[in-house]
C-alpha cells in the first residue's frame, strides 16, 4: 500500500490517510483481510505523528472499514465498506425528512450539495 500525504494541502493529514485507504479498498487493492501497516510503521514511513495514523484508523474502524485485533494488527474489515450503506440510510432519512418538512426536491439537493461543499 503506498500512501502519499501532502503537507500543502488544505486536507489534515489524517484525512489524507483515511480516504486513500478508503479509496483503496473501494478500488480493490486492499481487500478484506488484508493487514495494514501498524501505526508506528505507517507514521514513520509517512513522516508523521502516530497519533495521526491513529486519528485516520479510528475514524477508518468507526466506519467498520477496518478492525483492529488488539496486539496482532488492523485489517480491512470483512465487509469491506460499510460506509456505502451507512450513505445511503443517511440519504434516505434526509430525503424522508425533506418530504415531511414540505421541502421541494430541488432545495433538498442544494442544501445536500452546500453541505457537501460544493458550489453551483
Amino acid at each position: 500500500m503506498i500512501l502519499l500525504i501532502d503537507p500543502r494541502s488544505a486536507t489534515p493529514p489524517y484525512e489524507q490517510v483515511r480516504v486513500q485507504v478508503l479509496a483503496a479498498v473501494h478500488s480493490g487493492d486492499l481487500a478484506p483481510g488484508d493487514r495494514l501497516p501498524t501505526v508506528r510503521k505507517l507514521a514513520a514511513d509517512l513522516g508523521l505523528a502516530a497519533n495521526t495514523v491513529a486519528r485516520a484508523y479510528r475514524e477508518l474502524e468507526r466506519f467498520e472499514v477496518i478492525e483492529t485485533r488488539g496486539r496482532n494488527g488492523s485489517f480491512i474489515a470483512a465487509t469491506g465498506n460499510s460506509a456505502q450503506q451507512q450513505v445511503q440510510d443517511a440519504a434516505a432519512a434526509f430525503a424522508g425528512t425533506a418530504r415531511q418538512l414540505g421541502v421541494t426536491p430541488e432545495e433538498a439537493l442544494s442544501y445536500a450539495r452546500a453541505a457537501l461543499g460544493f458550489r453551483s
